[in-house]
C-alpha cells in the first residue's frame, strides 16, 4: 500500500509541474572513454544535507542503471550547486479610479498582487575531467520546488529531476 501511494505521489508532482533542462557538452569529448565517476568532496551544493543526499542517491542509482560505476580513482567528476530563486509575481488585479466633468478627466490604476510567488530551483550538474582540467558536459534544470514539502515528495521530486536532467547523457553525437 505505501508504495502505491508513492507510485501516486510521484504522479502527482511529477505531472503538476514541469522540469526544463538544458544541456551543453564539449563536441570534441570522446564519451565512451568515460566509465567511472565520483563527487568533488569540497563540493557545495546549495542543498540542505538530507536534499543532498537525496539527490546523489538518485544520480548513484540513473548512473548505474546505464553502466557507469562510482569509483575512488574516477574518470570524471560530478560538482553539483543549485540556488533557489522566487518568479516574479504575475497575477494581479486592477483597481482604478476616475472621474471627469467637461474636459476634465483623471484616473489612477493600481496593481495588487494575487496569491503567492512560486518558487523556483535551478540545478546545474558538471561532468569535470580532472586530468585534462575541463568542464565536458553540463545540464541546467529549473523547476518548481516547494520549502514545505515531506520528505516523500523531496525524494520523488530529485528523482525526477535526476531522470530528466540524465536522459540525454552521454549526448547522441
Amino acid at each position: 500500500m505505501k508504495t502505491l501511494k508513492v507510485i501516486l505521489l510521484a504522479l502527482l508532482v511529477v505531472g503538476c509541474a514541469s522540469i526544463r533542462v538544458n544541456y551543453d557538452y564539449d563536441k570534441a569529448t570522446q564519451f565512451d572513454n568515460y566509465k567511472t565517476y565520483n563527487y568533488y568532496s569540497d563540493m557545495n551544493t546549495g542543498l540542505s544535507e538530507l536534499d543532498t543526499k537525496r539527490l546523489l542517491n538518485a544520480i548513484d542509482i540513473k548512473m548505474k542503471a546505464k553502466g557507469f560505476n562510482l569509483s575512488d580513482s574516477p574518470d570524471f567528476f560530478i560538482d553539483i550547486k543549485s540556488k533557489e530563486y522566487q518568479e516574479a509575481q504575475r497575477n494581479t488585479v486592477g483597481v482604478g479610479l476616475g472621474g471627469g466633468g467637461g474636459n476634465v478627466g483623471g484616473g489612477i490604476s493600481i496593481g495588487i498582487p494575487v496569491g503567492q510567488s512560486k518558487v523556483n530551483r535551478l540545478i546545474t550538474i558538471d561532468f569535470v575531467d580532472e586530468n585534462k582540467k575541463q568542464l565536458f558536459w553540463q545540464a541546467v534544470s529549473e523547476s518548481n520546488y516547494n520549502p514545505n514539502a515531506i520528505p516523500e515528495e523531496r525524494e520523488t521530486r530529485l528523482n525526477a529531476i535526476v531522470e530528466k536532467i540524465l536522459l540525454e547523457y552521454p549526448p547522441k553525437q
